[in-house]
Protein backbone atom coordinates (compact mmCIF):
# COMPACT_ATOMS: atom_id res chain seq x y z
CA UNK A 1 0.00 0.00 0.00
CA UNK A 2 2.73 2.43 0.91
CA UNK A 3 5.00 1.25 -1.91
CA UNK A 4 3.55 3.67 -4.45
CA UNK A 5 3.80 6.57 -2.05
CA UNK A 6 7.42 5.78 -1.24
CA UNK A 7 8.68 4.81 -4.68
CA UNK A 8 10.29 8.19 -5.33
CA UNK A 9 12.17 8.44 -2.04
CA UNK A 10 15.95 8.57 -2.15
CA UNK A 11 16.32 9.66 -5.77
CA UNK A 12 19.52 11.56 -6.55
CA UNK A 13 18.02 13.24 -9.61
CA UNK A 14 17.03 16.85 -8.86
CA UNK A 15 13.70 18.12 -10.16
CA UNK A 16 13.83 20.28 -13.30
CA UNK A 17 14.03 24.04 -12.82
CA UNK A 18 11.40 26.04 -14.66
CA UNK A 19 12.05 29.76 -14.98
CA UNK A 20 9.25 32.23 -15.58
CA UNK A 21 8.74 35.94 -15.12
CA UNK A 22 5.04 35.47 -14.44
CA UNK A 23 3.82 35.36 -10.86
CA UNK A 24 2.56 31.92 -9.88
CA UNK A 25 -0.69 31.93 -7.95
CA UNK A 26 -0.90 29.26 -5.27
CA UNK A 27 -3.33 26.52 -6.16
CA UNK A 28 -6.42 26.26 -3.96
CA UNK A 29 -6.90 23.05 -1.99
CA UNK A 30 -8.57 20.25 -3.90
CA UNK A 31 -11.67 18.71 -2.33
CA UNK A 32 -13.09 15.30 -3.25
CA UNK A 33 -16.41 14.18 -1.77
CA UNK A 34 -17.46 10.52 -1.77
CA UNK A 35 -20.68 8.80 -0.73
CA UNK A 36 -19.71 5.17 -0.06
CA UNK A 37 -22.33 2.47 0.19
CA UNK A 38 -22.08 2.09 3.95
CA UNK A 39 -24.39 2.93 6.86
CA UNK A 40 -23.76 6.22 8.64
CA UNK A 41 -22.38 6.04 12.15
CA UNK A 42 -24.77 6.78 15.04
CA UNK A 43 -25.85 10.41 15.06
CA UNK A 44 -24.98 10.95 11.37
CA UNK A 45 -27.53 11.34 8.54
CA UNK A 46 -25.52 9.95 5.63
CA UNK A 47 -22.30 8.22 4.73
CA UNK A 48 -20.01 10.97 3.47
CA UNK A 49 -16.24 11.14 3.00
CA UNK A 50 -14.47 14.44 2.34
CA UNK A 51 -10.80 14.47 1.28
CA UNK A 52 -8.87 17.75 1.05
CA UNK A 53 -5.37 17.89 -0.38
CA UNK A 54 -2.96 20.68 -1.24
CA UNK A 55 -3.83 22.64 1.89
CA UNK A 56 -1.44 25.63 2.03
CA UNK A 57 0.76 25.81 5.11
CA UNK A 58 2.97 28.48 6.60
CA UNK A 59 6.40 27.58 8.04
CA UNK A 60 5.94 25.72 11.32
CA UNK A 61 7.61 26.64 14.59
CA UNK A 62 8.48 24.62 17.68
CA UNK A 63 6.69 26.05 20.71
CA UNK A 64 7.31 25.27 24.39
CA UNK A 65 5.59 22.10 25.56
CA UNK A 66 2.04 22.74 26.84
CA UNK A 67 1.63 25.87 24.69
CA UNK A 68 -1.88 25.53 23.15
CA UNK A 69 -2.14 25.91 19.37
CA UNK A 70 -5.26 26.71 17.33
CA UNK A 71 -5.24 24.92 13.97
CA UNK A 72 -6.90 26.12 10.77
CA UNK A 73 -8.16 22.69 9.72
CA UNK A 74 -9.93 19.95 11.65
CA UNK A 75 -8.13 17.60 11.96
CA UNK A 76 -4.91 19.63 11.87
CA UNK A 77 -2.89 19.29 8.68
CA UNK A 78 0.26 21.12 9.78
CA UNK A 79 1.40 24.19 11.64
CA UNK A 80 3.15 25.06 14.87
CA UNK A 81 3.71 22.22 17.32
CA UNK A 82 5.69 21.06 20.33
CA UNK A 83 9.29 19.78 19.93
CA UNK A 84 8.22 16.20 20.80
CA UNK A 85 6.30 13.76 18.65
CA UNK A 86 4.28 10.60 19.22
CA UNK A 87 5.58 7.07 18.94
CA UNK A 88 4.04 5.41 15.91
CA UNK A 89 1.39 3.11 17.43
CA UNK A 90 -2.29 2.83 18.32
CA UNK A 91 -3.26 4.76 21.46
CA UNK A 92 -6.03 4.48 24.03
CA UNK A 93 -5.34 7.94 25.53
CA UNK A 94 -5.69 11.03 23.32
CA UNK A 95 -2.45 12.23 21.77
CA UNK A 96 -2.35 16.06 22.06
CA UNK A 97 -2.70 17.70 18.68
CA UNK A 98 0.47 19.72 19.25
CA UNK A 99 2.32 16.40 19.53
CA UNK A 100 0.76 14.55 16.62
CA UNK A 101 1.23 17.51 14.27
CA UNK A 102 4.97 17.00 14.83
CA UNK A 103 4.45 13.40 13.70
CA UNK A 104 2.76 14.74 10.56
CA UNK A 105 5.83 16.90 9.93
CA UNK A 106 7.86 13.69 9.85
CA UNK A 107 5.62 12.29 7.11
CA UNK A 108 3.26 10.33 9.35
CA UNK A 109 -0.45 9.72 8.90
CA UNK A 110 -2.68 10.19 11.95
CA UNK A 111 -5.89 8.15 12.09
CA UNK A 112 -8.26 9.77 14.58
CA UNK A 113 -11.76 9.15 15.90
CA UNK A 114 -14.41 10.81 18.03
CA UNK A 115 -17.17 8.71 19.50
CA UNK A 116 -18.85 7.93 22.85
CA UNK A 117 -16.73 5.77 25.11
CA UNK A 118 -19.32 2.99 24.83
CA UNK A 119 -19.46 3.03 21.02
CA UNK A 120 -15.86 3.13 19.80
CA UNK A 121 -15.07 -0.54 19.39
CA UNK A 122 -16.05 -0.85 15.71
CA UNK A 123 -14.54 2.52 14.76
CA UNK A 124 -11.19 1.89 16.40
CA UNK A 125 -11.06 -1.65 15.00
CA UNK A 126 -11.36 -0.29 11.45
CA UNK A 127 -8.62 2.30 12.02
CA UNK A 128 -6.36 -0.33 13.55
CA UNK A 129 -7.04 -2.60 10.56
CA UNK A 130 -6.03 0.14 8.10
CA UNK A 131 -2.90 0.80 10.14
CA UNK A 132 -1.91 -2.87 10.35
CA UNK A 133 -2.48 -3.49 6.63
CA UNK A 134 -0.28 -0.59 5.52
CA UNK A 135 2.88 -1.86 3.84
CA UNK A 136 6.07 -1.58 5.86
CA UNK A 137 8.18 1.54 5.37
CA UNK A 138 11.84 0.82 4.51
CA UNK A 139 12.91 4.10 6.14
CA UNK A 140 11.32 2.97 9.42
CA UNK A 141 12.70 -0.55 9.25
CA UNK A 142 16.19 0.89 8.81
CA UNK A 143 15.88 2.75 12.12
CA UNK A 144 17.09 0.66 15.10
CA UNK A 145 14.06 -0.27 17.19
CA UNK A 146 11.85 1.65 14.82
CA UNK A 147 8.21 0.93 13.92
CA UNK A 148 7.05 -0.69 10.68
CA UNK A 149 5.45 2.53 9.44
CA UNK A 150 4.70 6.11 10.47
CA UNK A 151 1.06 5.67 11.54
CA UNK A 152 -0.66 6.90 14.69
CA UNK A 153 -4.18 5.97 15.85
CA UNK A 154 -5.66 8.26 18.52
CA UNK A 155 -8.96 9.43 19.96
CA UNK A 156 -9.59 13.16 19.38
CA UNK A 157 -12.67 14.72 20.97
CA UNK A 158 -12.13 18.00 19.08
CA UNK A 159 -13.02 16.42 15.73
CA UNK A 160 -16.12 17.56 13.84
CA UNK A 161 -16.62 14.07 12.41
CA UNK A 162 -16.49 10.62 14.01
CA UNK A 163 -13.66 9.43 11.72
CA UNK A 164 -10.73 11.48 10.46
CA UNK A 165 -7.20 11.21 9.15
CA UNK A 166 -4.48 13.78 8.68
CA UNK A 167 -1.27 14.16 6.73
CA UNK A 168 0.92 17.22 6.17
CA UNK A 169 -1.27 19.39 3.92
CA UNK A 170 -4.17 16.92 3.67
CA UNK A 171 -7.23 15.84 5.66
CA UNK A 172 -9.82 13.08 5.53
CA UNK A 173 -13.16 13.17 7.35
CA UNK A 174 -15.95 10.60 7.30
CA UNK A 175 -19.34 9.99 8.87
CA UNK A 176 -19.14 6.25 8.25
CA UNK A 177 -16.63 3.42 8.08
CA UNK A 178 -15.07 3.06 4.63
CA UNK A 179 -11.75 1.26 4.89
CA UNK A 180 -11.07 1.45 1.15
CA UNK A 181 -11.09 5.26 0.89
CA UNK A 182 -9.16 5.62 4.14
CA UNK A 183 -6.47 3.18 3.00
CA UNK A 184 -6.21 5.08 -0.30
CA UNK A 185 -5.74 8.36 1.62
CA UNK A 186 -2.92 6.75 3.64
CA UNK A 187 -1.17 5.49 0.52
CA UNK A 188 -1.55 8.76 -1.38
CA UNK A 189 -0.36 11.08 1.41
CA UNK A 190 2.20 9.02 3.32
CA UNK A 191 5.72 10.47 3.75
CA UNK A 192 4.69 13.88 2.40
CA UNK A 193 5.90 15.91 5.40
CA UNK A 194 8.76 18.40 5.09
CA UNK A 195 10.97 16.10 7.19
CA UNK A 196 11.03 12.59 5.73
CA UNK A 197 12.28 10.76 8.80
CA UNK A 198 11.21 7.77 10.87
CA UNK A 199 12.36 7.12 14.41
CA UNK A 200 10.83 6.51 17.84
CA UNK A 201 14.03 7.76 19.48
CA UNK A 202 12.95 10.92 21.30
CA UNK A 203 9.23 10.24 20.76
CA UNK A 204 6.72 9.93 23.60
CA UNK A 205 4.09 7.31 24.43
CA UNK A 206 1.06 9.01 25.98
CA UNK A 207 -0.34 5.64 27.10
CA UNK A 208 2.67 5.03 29.36
CA UNK A 209 2.07 6.67 32.77
CA UNK A 210 5.76 6.30 33.58
CA UNK A 211 6.91 7.70 30.27
CA UNK A 212 8.02 11.14 29.16
CA UNK A 213 4.70 12.44 27.80
CA UNK A 214 3.83 15.84 29.31
CA UNK A 215 0.93 16.12 31.77
CA UNK A 216 0.06 19.71 31.04
CA UNK A 217 -3.07 19.87 33.17
CA UNK A 218 -1.39 18.33 36.21
CA UNK A 219 1.86 20.22 36.72
CA UNK A 220 4.06 22.77 35.00
CA UNK A 221 6.60 21.11 32.68
CA UNK A 222 10.29 21.17 33.44
CA UNK A 223 11.48 24.18 31.45
CA UNK A 224 14.86 22.59 30.90
CA UNK A 225 13.53 19.26 29.66
CA UNK A 226 10.44 20.30 27.68
CA UNK A 227 8.35 17.42 28.97
CA UNK A 228 11.29 15.13 29.56
CA UNK A 229 11.74 14.10 25.94
CA UNK A 230 15.15 14.05 24.36
CA UNK A 231 15.76 16.38 21.42
CA UNK A 232 15.50 14.83 17.99
CA UNK A 233 18.93 13.52 17.18
CA UNK A 234 20.60 14.97 14.15
CA UNK A 235 17.59 16.96 12.97
CA UNK A 236 15.96 19.54 15.19
CA UNK A 237 17.52 19.45 18.63
CA UNK A 238 14.41 21.01 20.13
CA UNK A 239 14.91 24.31 18.30
CA UNK A 240 13.24 25.76 15.25
CA UNK A 241 12.61 23.18 12.51
CA UNK A 242 14.92 23.02 9.54
CA UNK A 243 13.92 23.83 5.97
Amino acid sequence: MLGAALSGCGSDTPPPIVESDAAVEPKPPETVTLFPDAPPLPGERECKVVIRTGIPLTPARHLPVCTPVQYETNPPSGGDHWPIWAEYKSYEAPVPREIYVHSLEHGAIVLAYRCPSSGCTEVKAMLDQVRSEATSDPRCLASPGGPEARLVVTPDDALDSPVAAAAWGATYTATCLDAASLARFVADNYAKGPEDTCSNAGAVDVDDPAGDAPRCGEAAPDAGAEGGAAPEAGAEGGGPPGP
